[in-house]
């Protein structure tokens, strides 16, 4: 394994705020991915918006503009985030698919490779750039793209389960499933979209919690709690 894509919740990056940014949380998943980057792995990032913003849940906005807001939102954690990996020793730059003046570059396959290379944290903001699409279908779409091994979910929740484990006790967590079982009996893992890129790309995801400690670095490093989605 040697290009991850790492896709992070805003609510997770929270804490137990649920709004905002836990800074304690995110200076601890910029140590975790510092260790990575140091061992030689190239990480790209996608964070959700939640933290900041749920449009869909509003009737009374439009649902273009609605997602448009939840673009800009993910552009806000990504330059917080990239900032606190920059104060732990990393290299960072931030990639929109619009223009966003100085604060990001426009994404392209060419300009993320030569991040890479160089050893920066490839941060991949503003979703696909288009309403109706998910977070969850930008960050399989930039994984396609860039061609990384694999996609990790860091999640609240730590794997892959029949049902709600945290309203049905006797939920049964998946060690593994394939893609066709998770969009079969919508396991809500990503949603469908995303889901039916990731089949037809063939791209694995690994799902595991961010709460529980170096899950990040346990995940890439064999130690592995979660679910692993096969394609």
């Amino acid at each position: 394994m040697k290009r991850i894509m790492l896709k992070l919740s805003g609510e997770a990056l929270a804490g137990e705020k649920k709004t905002g940014f836990d800074e304690d949380t995110v200076r601890g998943v910029a140590l975790q991915v510092k260790q990575l980057v140091d061992d030689g792995m190239e990480v790209g990032i996608v964070i959700g918006g939640g933290n900041f913003w749920r449009g869909r849940s509003s009737e009374n906005i439009d649902r273009t503009k609605a997602d448009q807001i939840g673009m800009l939102a993910t552009v806000m954690n990504c330059i917080y985030v990239s900032e606190i990996f920059r104060s732990v020793g990393m290299m960072t730059n931030i990639l929109t698919p619009f223009e966003c003046g100085s604060f990001t570059k426009l994404f392209s396959k060419d300009r993320a490779n030569k991040y890479f290379a160089h050893g920066q944290v490839v941060f991949f903001a503003g979703g696909t750039g288009h309403p109706y699409f998910s977070t969850d279908t930008g960050v399989v779409l930039r994984a396609i793209e860039v061609e990384a091994d694999v996609i990790l979910l860091a999640k609240a929740v730590d794997g892959v389960y029949d049902d709600d484990p945290r309203k049905n006790p006797d939920a049964r967590k998946f060690e593994e499933v394939t893609i066709d079982e998770v969009i079969e009996k919508n396991l809500q893992v990503v949603d469908m979209t995303a889901s039916i890129l990731a089949r037809d790309n063939k791209m694995p995801m690994w799902v595991f919690g961010l709460n529980e400690k170096d899950s990040i670095v346990n995940t890439v490093r064999g130690s592995f709690q979660g679910t692993k989605v096969l394609v």
